[in-house]
This record gives structure tokens, C-alpha cells and sequence, in this order.
């Protein structure tokens, strides 16, 4: 049975599918040795090749879906590769043999908290696209004045620059210490629009003086990994994601050969992360 071929790259961890359908249409793809087009259907037996390397596409049957918990601290850029020379959340990730780790939503620099990764493109793709409305959960800082009026607003909509946004639910966090006029709240929404969270209570002349992602879908941070440390996730909490967006097949093996994160090399990352913020930051002032 044929299926279209960026959903087939997407699940064989070359990237995500919307990613695929540009390498497609910058003719980045070719399968047998013709320049593929969006539209083009496989069925597996073809030799597919992504900028002249070959790909190897696996068959549902395969395929070994994972998923990694990250906790991102602040600083951290969520791109490959940064030109200012900014650490990114892929530097310490464990390496993947043959394919690559794609990230399931964004954060911004100044955000720290939950980032899942995972193998599987289609996967990836279904989690971030808004027709499944897969929950955010945040832990915010706010300085400013909170009025009903305020939560009134935001939780029944605003109209930002990029259409009406707003949270699905609003609380205070009562076991947060008081901070003056500082206060935490814990926020969800159903989107993953750029710095949504901050711009809706920017909105309200309240702005966010810390924001860190707490849950994304069901799966909730584990608040005993520490910054910048990573964890796979069990076969149920795969198995569960995969049946949140759809896809109904069941894992019933896991059998993960990734390297094992000890308290060593995370130590060892961490002090290294430290020295590229820290060099970034000396070269920011010099250019001041």
C-alpha cells in the first residue's frame, strides 16, 4: 500500500513531514532516480535519497518509535545550529544511528522546562499540528497588577497581532512563595504560536518575568531531572502519545540501544553548556 512520501520520510527520522514537503518542493528528494514532486506516493521498494544520500525507509512494522524528556534551561537556542554560536537543546542529546532527533514544538530562548523529542516525523508533525489541540500546561512569573478583569480577558480571548488567542484555564499558584509583586500562575492552552504565553499577558500591561513548560499533551516534567539532563520515555507513555494523535498501532517492543545518561556526563555537559553562555555573553558585551 502506497503512502505519501513525506509522510514515509517524516516516520523514517529525517525530519519532520512539513519539513519534507519543502526538501520536496526545493527538489531536495529524488526517488529512483527522478526529482520528486509533492503529490508523489511510495510504497517502500523504491530507493529514496534526500540530497544524494540514501534513506532507509522503514516499514511500520520496523520502526521503533521514541521519545525523549528534555528539561531546557534558559539560554538554550531550539535550533541545530545557531550563527551566534548559542548552545541549542541537540547538543546533548544521545545520537541516533540512523535517523535524528526532531523536536515537538519550540521554546523560546528565556523559557525553560518540558521539550519532547522523538525519531518518528509523523508522530512529531500530528503533535504540533493545532487540528489535534494538544494541551500546553506553564508555571508563570507575572509582574504587574492582576486584576478579574485581567483573567476575565485572557481567558476569553484577545486579539494579537496573529489573530484571537487566549488560555483555556488560568490559576493561582498558592503554594509559590510571595514574591511582592511577583506572582505565579499556572496556565494551558491548545496552541504553540510563537511566545504566545508572554504576549497575552503583555496584553494586559502584566509582563512575564519567568515562564517554564510543566506538561505538554499528558506527559508532565519530572521535576527530578535536573536542567539540561534528558530521559526516554516508558512504552506506555509512547504507546499513549501515539494514541492521543491517532496513530492506533500499538507498540509491543521496546528495546532502546541508546547510550545510558550518567551523573558523570551530565556534569560534564553541564559545565560545558556553562562555558558557551558564558563566551557568548563576553562576546555580546564586546560588541557593545
Amino acid at each position: 500500500m502506497s503512502e505519501k512520501l513525506q509522510k514515509v520520510l517524516a516516520r523514517s527520522g529525517v525530519g519532520s513531514r512539513r519539513e519534507m514537503e519543502t526538501y520536496i518542493a526545493n527538489n531536495r528528494v529524488s526517488v529512483n532516480g527522478n526529482v520528486a514532486k509533492l503529490g508523489d506516493r511510495v510504497d517502500g521498494s523504491e530507493t529514496i535519497r534526500v540530497d544524494g544520500h540514501i534513506v532507509d525507509v522503514r516499514s511500520r512494522e520496523e520502526e521503533i518509535c521514541r521519545v525523549l524528556m528534555y528539561n531546557k534551561p534558559e539560554g538554550e537556542m531550539c535550533t541545530r545550529k545557531d550563527p551566534e554560536g548559542r548552545p541549542t537543546v541537540y547538543d546533548r542529546l544521545p545520537q541516533l544511528k540512523n535517523s535524528r532527533w526532531i523536536g515537538i514544538g519550540r521554546l523560546d530562548v528565556n523559557t525553560s522546562g518540558l521539550l519532547l523529542f522523538t525519531n518518528d516525523g509523523e508522530l512529531a508533525n500530528r503533535l504540533m499540528h493545532p487540528s489535534y489541540e494538544i494541551e500546553r500546561e506553564y508555571s508563570v512569573r507575572v509582574f504587574g497588577e492582576v486584576t478579574n478583569e485581567t483573567l476575565q480577558n485572557i481567558t476569553q480571548g484577545v486579539e494579537l497581532e496573529d489573530g484571537l488567542a487566549k488560555f483555556d484555564r488560568v490559576k493561582a499558584e498558592r503554594n509559590m512563595s510571595d514574591e511582592g509583586k511577583n506572582k505565579w500562575y499556572s496556565v494551558s492552552l491548545r496552541e504553540g504560536r510563537n511566545r504566545e504565553v508572554r504576549r497575552l499577558w503583555a496584553s494586559q500591561d502584566v509582563t512575564v518575568s519567568r515562564l517554564v513548560r510543566v506538561r505538554y499533551a499528558d506527559i508532565k516534567l519530572d521535576r527530578r531531572l535536573i536542567q539540561g539532563g534528558w530521559k526516554e520515555l516508558g512504552l506506555d507513555d509512547v504507546n499513549a502519545l501515539r494514541k492521543k494523535v491517532g496513530l492506533d498501532r500499538e507498540l509491543r517492543e521496546f528495546n532502546p540501544n541508546i547510550q545510558k545518561e550518567t551523573a558523570q556526563t551530565r556534569r560534564v555537559e553541564h559545565a560545558r553548556i556553562k562555558r558557551a553562555v558564558k563566551k557568548h555573553k563576553m562576546r555580546q558585551t564586546k560588541k557593545r
